[in-house]
């Protein structure tokens, strides 16, 4: 995990504030840090939500730091769609929930 080193001391977190936080030991942030061991799926994500960047930021595969908003933020097209259905009438606005939920 290249970049959690740089987030935690940015957030001016000590390994053992960090492991607290997580509910983890001090040597397994090390291990994280160092590449020395990997943590589980739920724990990147608590990670990724913990700072606010994506998984792949965190583990090094991208290397801009891309914001959880930024990351999932709509596109123009789909913030058109969404006004769009946000107008409609709510037994429509429910059909068509409820036709993208089956998908």
């Amino acid at each position: 995990m290249t970049n959690l080193k740089q987030l935690r001391t940015k957030s001016g977190l000590s390994q053992q504030a960090l492991a607290e936080r997580f509910n983890l030991s001090q040597q397994s942030i090390y291990k994280y840090e160092n590449e020395l061991a990997e943590p589980d799926i739920n724990t990147l994500k608590e990670f990724a939500i913990f700072f606010g960047v994506s998984i792949d930021y965190l583990v090094g595969y991208q290397s801009d730091i891309t914001s959880f908003d930024e990351a999932f933020k709509p596109t123009v097209q789909e913030q058109q769609i969404l006004k769009k259905i946000r107008q409609l009438k709510p037994e429509i606005r429910q059909s068509i929930i409820a036709l993208l939920e089956s998908l």
